[in-house]
C-alpha cells in the first residue's frame, strides 16, 4: 500500500484495537458495514433530478465527506484482513479496463 493508505490501516487497526472489535472486524462483517456505508452514501443522490454536484443541498457535501471516509475505511480494512495492496490492486484493474475497454479509434 501506499504511505497514505497505510497510515490509514495503521490508524483503523489502532482505533479497532483500542476497543477491541478485531473479534468482530472479519472479511465478511467488514463488506456488510462496507455495503452499509455505499448505502448511505447512495441516499444523498437518491431523488437527486441528475446526482451532479450543484443539485446537492447545503450541508449535504460535508454529510457525503463523511460517507466516502467511512467507505474508504472500511476499505482499507477488508484489504488488510486480506492482505490486499490496493494501491496495487488498482493499478492493475485500471491496466484490465484499458484493455477491456480501448478509446475509440478518431
Amino acid at each position: 500500500m501506499t504511505d497514505s493508505l497505510t497510515d490509514l490501516r495503521d490508524r483503523t487497526r489502532a482505533f479497532a484495537a483500542a476497543r477491541d472489535w478485531e473479534q468482530y472486524h472479519t472479511p465478511k462483517n467488514l463488506a456488510m458495514a462496507l455495503s452499509v456505508e455505499v448505502a448511505e452514501l447512495a441516499e444523498h443522490f437518491q431523488w437527486l433530478p441528475t446526482g451532479r454536484a450543484g443539485e446537492l443541498a447545503e450541508g449535504q457535501h460535508q454529510a457525503i465527506c463523511h460517507e466516502l471516509a467511512d467507505v474508504l475505511l472500511y476499505l482499507v480494512q477488508i484489504a488488510d484482513k486480506l492482505d490486499v495492496d490496493l494501491h496495487a490492486a488498482a493499478l492493475e484493474k485500471i491496466k484490465l479496463n484499458a484493455i477491456k475497454y480501448p478509446p475509440p479509434k478518431a
